[in-house]
């Protein structure tokens, strides 16, 4: 039986790790946070004190981490640590499900290439929803054996598993995705306030463009008004869910490959400052869909 390291065991790292224990998989798991991993301990995984030891006889090793800097510095290295690609052997798969910016994903490729190791990067989307149930949707970049490698394990935490192209298309893709979510999010605030503002209940109107041309995402599955969905965050005081400072950084990367690009991204820019002025007035933990607070707001009026 294959051995699976999970390194990064929190809102959405955790529940990925569970899954593949209930899929009977033999896996191995760190966090710096030590109490995270002691579910999984409970479910039947190794708990390891240091990445060393949970990447020692690994055959596939998957991060879910923070921001670039992190995965570059967890693989590649810092000034004072070595990076565990000096440790994890030939023919390993590394999955970085972080996301991050395309950069640091093909950089670290590389450096995996280089040492007969594959690596796919392959954010996510679904949320911890998703994430809990097995049915996330995997965005992948890498090589075509990469891919199918990937495609092995992958499929035991997703329903849904794309090949983008090579290494860090996966994480343009996820990053484009998130644009249009941050875009789609704003959009849905503003139009279910404006109803509220002028009288109408935010149940019918949300049911009137659910059966309109207005229909998304957030209006079907993550409605941000409290009340009008059960199961919503907004109807549990926003907690996560997808934190509001995650939605402020995925928009920043994507303002960053839109520069680099040349590309145009009014809406984007437009949608990463209003999280940027919600998450200054101390939003930062709350889920995403809190916007809707932004707007209620009398002082934004």
């Amino acid at each position: 039986m294959e051995t699976i390291a999970f390194i990064g065991l929190g809102n959405m790292g955790g529940p990925m790790a569970l899954n593949l224990l209930n899929a009977k998989l033999s896996v191995k798991v760190y966090d710096l946070v030590d109490s995270l991993a002691k579910p999984l301990a409970d479910a039947g995984a190794t708990v390891c004190q240091d990445l060393q030891s949970v990447v020692e006889d690994a055959d596939v090793v998957i991060t879910m981490l923070p921001a670039g800097e992190h995965v570059r510095a967890v693989y590649l290295g810092s000034s004072d640590r070595q990076g565990l690609l000096t440790h994890i052997k030939q023919g390993t798969l590394i999955i970085d499900s972080s996301t991050i910016d395309p950069e640091s994903a093909r950089l670290v490729g590389d450096a995996a290439q280089e040492r007969g190791i594959y690596f796919a990067d392959a954010p996510v989307s679904g949320g911890v929803a998703g994430a809990k149930a097995g049915t996330l949707t995997f965005i992948v970049g890498g090589s075509d054996e990469s891919f199918h490698k990937a495609q092995q394990v992958l499929q035991h935490m997703g329903k849904n598993i794309f090949h983008a192209g090579p290494t860090g298309s996966g994480q343009m893709g996820k990053i484009c995705n998130n644009l249009m979510l941050g875009i789609l999010m704003t959009g849905t605030c503003e139009a279910l306030n404006l109803g509220i503002d002028n009288g109408l209940d935010p149940k019918v109107l949300s049911n009137i463009m659910l059966q309109s041309s207005g229909r998304n995402w957030a209006l079907e599955l993550y409605n941000p008004c409290p009340g009008v969905m059960e199961n919503a965050p907004a109807s549990n005081r926003y907690q996560p869910g997808f934190m509001s400072k995650l939605m402020l950084k995925d928009l920043g990367l994507g303002l960053e490959a839109a520069t680099k690009s040349q590309s145009s991204v009014p809406m984007g820019a437009l949608a990463r400052n209003l999280y940027a002025l919600h998450n200054m007035q101390g939003n930062e933990e709350l889920d995403f869909s809190s916007l809707f607070e932004f707007y209620q707001s009398k002082a934004n009026k």
